[in-house]
């Protein structure tokens, strides 16, 4: 489990940090601000924004669920996997412009936190 906690701390970093990060680095100088005005965005730097804030709300969701899992000793590493899975392929699905695979990855996911929650009771 501990692995899969530490992969979800690596899709984090990539995808609230690095990504939009890369894909702004035409706004150089804007990063290195303190951001008080806004920016011109691209179409792409926009949905990896609303990526980032899906992944924000759902995260700690999903960390609480691993820390529960482990703390019970009970075993969710294969639905945990595929919920990690189907995380990482939204945004690349996302990004592109995909709706209904998109859509399809995020449904997957959270039945994957039901799942991994009923597996807790």
């Amino acid at each position: 489990m501990t692995d899969i906690i530490i992969a979800t701390l690596a899709l984090a970093l990539v995808q609230i940090w690095l990504l939009p990060m890369s894909i702004s680095m035409h706004n150089f100088a804007w990063l290195l601000s303190a951001r008080d005005e806004p920016v011109e965005t691209t179409v792409l730097q926009q949905r990896v924004e609303r990526a980032k804030h899906n992944l924000q709300e759902s995260l700690p969701v999903a960390l609480a669920l691993f820390l529960l899992a482990l703390h019970q000793g009970v075993d969710i590493s294969t639905t945990a996997t595929y919920w990690l899975g189907l995380r990482i392929i939204y945004v690349p699905i996302y990004m592109a412009g995909g709706t209904y695979l998109r859509t399809a990855a995020w449904i997957g996911s959270v039945v994957c936190m039901v799942q991994m929650a009923i597996q807790l009771l």
